[in-house]
């Protein structure tokens, strides 16, 4: 067996046309394709022009992005106007709480913000100063599929956009089983989302009529699918899977090759009359997607209205509870600074008593010290010799020195707390001042 294989990965193909036709089906599915168009394009102004808004988001309204990378969910008021002091809020209404991020007279509010966005959401200030109240969103994850709504309160007008967030791999190709006539190729591709489509493509673009197409879906919601294709022998040597996803705009290929003596393409023409048909039911299956989406929206819409003016209230009432709690912290804070003056008035109190205590203290012993004095005085009037009349003079001058010093001592030291103390007191006092000026002004 002369099986020689190659494989590799183009992440930008181009598009190439996948079957022929002939003349009258052409003209057929032509004209098809031109009525579903028209019905396409009259629902979409009728839509357009029976929800009329001052807030307008992206053209399409849906934004696609890939796990992992940052996007910008798009909202303009119209005319552009400065909304920094105003209020704004960004939701998704299928979650609880359903605050994304809220904006209110200048700063983010964020006390009720979805734990799942926090830290990955901000609004520019520079760009609310012009009308722009787009939303950049960080670090996406599957999680984050889903409608998301803009709401500007003092109009109490919405506008939403849609946010697909998906992931994509490059597809492997693989010989499973070869004989002297056949190969069975085998092409898998893992860690898609959205679900993805898997073709098989000839040397020259055409579509290769393959088995059906396996998808399994994986405990990280990620798809994984595979297809096999067998190849006889003609003279055709390359085959192509491609592995696509429409919604998130990525396609992604693989390429083997076999030797030109031994493998080449299948044909894959099918009745043209069976493709004409199948094509026509996709495009009323289309048609009758877009007025049913129509129908849904005018209902939707309706229900908004209602429940605008409430959101709105709740959103108020959010902003007066957090005024609330920061006036009972200011409050909080005020009284227990309050207190620790008082604590600190008191202190000096004590320190005035127990100074007040110790000059007592001091006049009684003064008193005592005088009684002692006078009495060693009489007793030494009283001797008779004069040198030791005069050697007790001499004790009691020096034991009043003594005693004269002990007191100057402890004058200075109650000196110095009293100095202290009234230090002290000036500081409290010339706090209270400024916070009596404060509150003034």
């Amino acid at each position: 067996m002369c099986v020689r294989m190659r494989q590799r990965a183009d992440p930008h193909p181009q598009c190439q046309d996948t079957r022929m036709f002939s003349l009258n089906s052409g003209r057929l599915l032509m004209s098809l394709s031109a009525l579903v168009l028209l019905c396409s394009v009259i629902l979409v102004l009728l839509t357009d022009s029976s929800s009329a808004q001052p807030l307008e988001a992206a053209s399409s309204h849906t934004v696609t992005a890939l796990a992992g990378e940052d996007v910008v969910l798009p909202c303009h008021l119209e005319p552009a106007a400065d909304v920094v002091s105003q209020s704004l809020e960004w939701g998704r209404l299928d979650l609880n709480p359903r605050f994304i991020h809220v904006w209110h007279e200048g700063q983010d509010l964020l006390l009720n913000q979805n734990p799942s966005y926090r830290g990955r959401t901000s609004l520019s200030t520079e760009k609310l100063k012009h009308g722009d109240l787009s939303l950049t969103l960080s670090a996406l994850t599957h999680s984050d599929n889903g409608r998301y709504r803009c709401y500007f309160p003092s109009t109490a007008k919405t506008a939403e956009v849609e946010l697909l967030v998906g992931s994509v791999s490059s597809p492997v190709i693989a010989a499973v089983t070869v004989t002297s006539d056949v190969v069975v190729l085998e092409c898998r591709s893992g860690g898609w989302f959205p679900e993805p489509e898997l073709l098989w493509l000839d040397a020259e673009g055409k579509l290769l009529s393959a088995g059906p197409t396996e998808t399994v879906r994986g405990s990280d919601d990620l798809y994984t699918v595979s297809s096999r294709v067998t190849v006889d022998k003609r003279h055709s040597s390359r085959y192509t899977c491609r592995v696509q996803q429409t919604s998130i705009n990525h396609t992604s290929e693989a390429h083997i090759e076999v030797t030109a003596e031994c493998f080449a393409p299948t044909s894959c023409s099918v009745p043209r009359l069976s493709i004409v048909s199948t094509v026509s039911v996709v495009f009323i299956c289309a048609a009758a997607f877009f007025v049913w989406k129509w129908t849904q929206n005018l209902i939707k819409e309706t229900k908004r209205l209602q429940t605008d003016e409430k959101e709105r209230k709740e959103l108020l009432a959010e902003i007066k509870k957090s005024k609330l709690d920061n006036e009972r912290q200011k409050k909080k804070e005020e009284r227990k600074h309050l207190e620790h003056l008082v604590d600190v008035l008191m202190e000096q109190r004590n320190e005035l008593l127990n100074l007040s205590e110790q000059l007592m203290n001091q006049h009684k012993d003064m008193d005592t010290q005088h009684k002692d004095t006078d009495e060693k005085l009489e007793s030494a009037d009283e001797e008779s010799d004069r040198m030791k009349r005069f050697m007790k003079l001499k004790e009691i001058t020096i034991e009043n020195q003594q005693q004269l010093k002990n007191r100057q001592r402890q004058h200075e030291e109650l000196e110095m707390k009293t100095r202290s103390l009234a230090n002290n007191t000036e500081a409290v006092i010339r706090k209270m001042r400024e916070e009596i000026n404060n509150v003034s002004d």
